[in-house]
């Protein structure tokens, strides 16, 4: 079982293209490329195209996770309730014969297309690199701990293992969480006080091992 890896609104937005479509929806990500490229050139592609890098959780009810339902005016039956438009794996409104449902489960109960977790709260924090004094800010899930966090300061520091993680001169335990390790959240503060998050964000300072490490 692969380990649960979480993604900011923000990554997800980045996959917004034909060739790298991601969506997320109550609470998870999903990659939606396969789908696209099955489906290429079909009109029922559009709604989710409009949707993409978006989260789309109003599309669904959230104790069945199916999509949202409604009585139809006409029929008076139940019927999936799609304002932007029937989209694929949604059956159409009356019985047609070019449209078949034996493709299995549709694509949002397919975990094929699962990638990762949205996260519930992001935040930033400023890493200080002590040896060379260069500053860096960052965007990290609250779930995450901080060895994950580490992962992410890699596109910064390809030597980021090689230090020791301090906040406040205290070591940091790389396998718990930001707020595990007594590093509050303070965002809400900052809105209500009108700070400036850039500059009072929490800090971590990391010092170097002499022991060059490149993950």
């Amino acid at each position: 079982m692969r380990p649960t890896k979480y993604f900011t609104p923000t990554e997800v937005s980045l996959h917004n293209t034909l060739g790298d479509l991601w969506v997320s929806y109550l609470g998870k990500v999903y990659d939606l490329t396969p789908l696209v490229n099955e489906f290429k050139g079909d009109v029922l592609l559009k709604p989710i195209i409009e949707c993409a890098g978006k989260d789309i959780s109003h599309w669904f009810d959230p104790k069945t996770k199916d999509i949202l339902t409604h009585i139809d005016p006409l029929s008076g039956c139940v019927k999936y309730y799609t304002p932007r438009g029937r989209f694929v794996h949604v059956p159409p409104p009356c019985p047609r014969t070019d449209w078949t449902n034996d493709f299995g489960r549709p694509w949002w109960r397919d975990t094929q297309y699962e990638v990762g977790l949205l996260s519930v709260k992001t935040r930033w924090i400023r890493i200080i690199n002590t040896l060379t004094s260069q500053e860096q800010g960052l965007e990290v899930c609250s779930e995450e701990t901080l060895n994950e966090i580490l992962q992410r300061y890699l596109r910064y520091n390809s030597h980021a293992a090689s230090y020791t993680w301090k906040h406040n001169c205290v070591n940091l335990d790389m396998s718990r969480t930001l707020e595990a390790n007594g590093i509050p959240d303070e965002d809400e503060d900052f809105y209500n006080t009108r700070m400036d998050r850039d500059l009072f964000s929490q800090s971590i300072c990391l010092y170097f091992n002499d022991d060059l490490t490149e993950l």
